[in-house]
């Protein structure tokens, strides 16, 4: 059976560095009527948990550990009975919302996740954050970034943990090399691609976005 991603909008906070904004998270799951992957444990578990209905849950990959990503994923991890997958870089955030639930496993650039007939390579971008990753399936054309690239431009860099020019880096270096018509899959709002936004760097880059 084809895999394909599936889309689910959760709602909640963001809260960093004292302050508090309200949200709307992406959470896709990737596979098929068998198995999948949860991109992104977003506010509320009963929620994501419901769209997932019967399938087996091989991982929970989160993007990056900002609270907005990674709140719900100790009582989806329960709910699902699946491992919690990170970035060592992002232990630190993720200990911030959750200090008494370590991750179940480590995620490293260029590993390998399979699920139903395709996998999706992690690619660290940080920036946005110290561990943030991106995740590619050339079989489904498609690249999830997280908080990494949006349509119009890359993730905020404005608060602790991010650095401008290292998210520039991080998406001219391991982005923009993929084939243009792949599709950007993104943690907030619509979706992408990498030929629409590749022309632009510069002018990120410019205007110190």
């Amino acid at each position: 059976m084809t895999a394909w991603a599936e889309k689910v909008v959760t709602s909640g906070k963001f809260s960093l560095d004292g302050g508090s904004w309200d949200v709307d998270n992406n959470v896709w799951l990737v596979g098929d009527d068998n198995e999948l992957i949860i991109i992104d444990a977003a506010h509320d578990a009963e929620i994501i948990a419901a769209a997932v209905g019967g399938r087996t849950v091989k991982a929970i990959v989160c993007t990056h550990a900002h609270d907005d990503h990674v709140n719900a994923a100790p009582a989806l991890a329960r709910l699902v009975d699946a491992p919690v997958l990170l970035h060592p870089d992002d232990r630190e955030l993720w200990n911030m919302t959750h200090p008494d639930r370590a991750p179940d496993g480590e995620l490293a650039d260029g590993q390998e996740l399979p699920v139903a007939d395709v996998a999706l390579r992690v690619l660290h971008t940080p920036g946005h954050a110290p561990g943030a990753v991106s995740l590619y399936s050339e079989r489904l054309g498609a690249v999830f970034t997280g908080d990494t690239l949006f349509q119009g431009g890359p993730g905020a860099t404005g608060r602790s943990f991010s650095d401008f020019p290292t998210i520039i880096d991080s998406i001219r270096e391991r982005l923009l090399w993929l084939p243009p018509e792949t599709v950007v899959h993104t943690g907030h709002g619509a979706d992408t691609s990498i030929g629409a936004e590749a022309p632009h760097l510069e002018e990120w880059v410019a205007r110190g976005h």
